[in-house]
């Protein structure tokens, strides 16, 4: 269970939220008095949306998807298909504050300027909004301030004429054995496709957890060349790739993955609550309440436009 919040989470399993980061498991556990006879007799499973690229998926039994591109292909048609239906994107435009005008609308404002909305989808994380909300919702914004986030670093090495001792999407990495490495992903084993030419084995080492909270509380030096020779180093001890990399990227992707920790479930029903004992035009959506994935996020987001319109989501 370590290796696994870090992986998902780059967190500490100690201060994790079963509930909130593992509801199947949860609830197999309440059903049953026991998670694998709940798991076993198919306790904790919940209604699952349906669409003809989603039967594609079980009957094909993906275990992972990306884009050909990429997955930032994804904002850009989605940008794309926007802009085409006459919505206009503000781009390079923050947020500084939200205030509730008299007729019940919100005024944005985004520095030396701002809007008026009927309704507004915020997709920050929570401890962002926190900081945005009016005066009137402070209970609102203590609950979201509540809900911390973790930073990780994600060094991507290719390297010419090796090979994988073993085969697999990639592996988890205890605390016990590197707090620094969170666990290594073998690109080249789920999609070879993007090796390039000439092809070249891929690999992304993810760092984060407690070793980089140590790091940025002692005020140290978090550089891309630290980041660097940690991840070469694990390949090596880890994948026995010990030579120098052809090519490395490195990203530190500040606060990314917000944390589930010990009665998370409560502020989201305290949130909840808020909303509709004011009747404020909100609706909040994104990695900060319920689930922390690429399709987890695009799920609460088709939710939160359904809500916004009165609709049901079709599930």
């Amino acid at each position: 269970m370590d290796s696994l919040c870090r992986g998902v989470f780059a967190g500490d399993s100690r201060e994790l939220s079963v509930r909130s980061c593992f509801p199947s498991l949860f609830q197999a556990e309440q059903t049953h008095r026991s998670v694998l006879l709940g798991l076993l007799l198919g306790a904790g499973q919940s209604p699952q949306p349906d669409s003809a690229l989603i039967r594609q998926a079980r009957a094909e039994r993906w275990s992972q998807w990306s884009l050909r591109g990429g997955l930032e292909m994804l904002p850009q048609a989605l940008a794309t298909h926007l802009t085409n239906r006459g919505v206009c994107i503000l781009r390079g435009q923050p947020v500084r504050g939200l205030s509730l005008q008299p007729e019940g609308r919100w005024k944005v404002s985004l520095g030396d300027s701002s809007l008026e909305a009927d309704h507004v989808i915020s997709a920050v994380p929570a401890s962002v909004l926190s900081q945005l909300l009016p005066a009137e919702a402070a209970l609102l914004a203590r609950a979201l301030c509540a809900i911390p986030a973790v930073s990780v670093a994600v060094v991507n090495l290719q390297y010419h004429g090796a090979s994988l001792p073993v085969q697999g999407f990639g592996h988890l990495v205890p605390s016990s054995e590197d707090p620094g490495v969170l666990g290594i992903v073998y690109d080249s084993v789920a999609f070879p496709e993007q090796d390039g030419s000439p092809p070249g084995l891929r690999v992304t080492v993810m760092l984060g957890g407690s070793w980089l909270q140590m790091q940025e509380a002692g005020g140290q030096g978090l550089s891309e060349q630290l980041f660097q020779q940690q991840a070469e180093n694990a390949v090596a001890t880890q994948l026995g790739l010990k030579e120098s990399p052809s090519h490395c990227l490195v990203h530190l992707h500040k606060n990314c993955i917000p944390q589930y920790t010990l009665g998370h479930w409560k502020k989201l029903e305290s949130a909840a609550q808020f909303l509709a004992a004011h009747r404020l035009p909100l609706t909040l959506a994104g990695a900060s309440y319920d689930g922390v994935a690429v399709n987890d996020c695009i799920e609460s987001g088709r939710q939160a436009a359904a809500r916004a319109l009165g609709t049901e989501p079709d599930r």
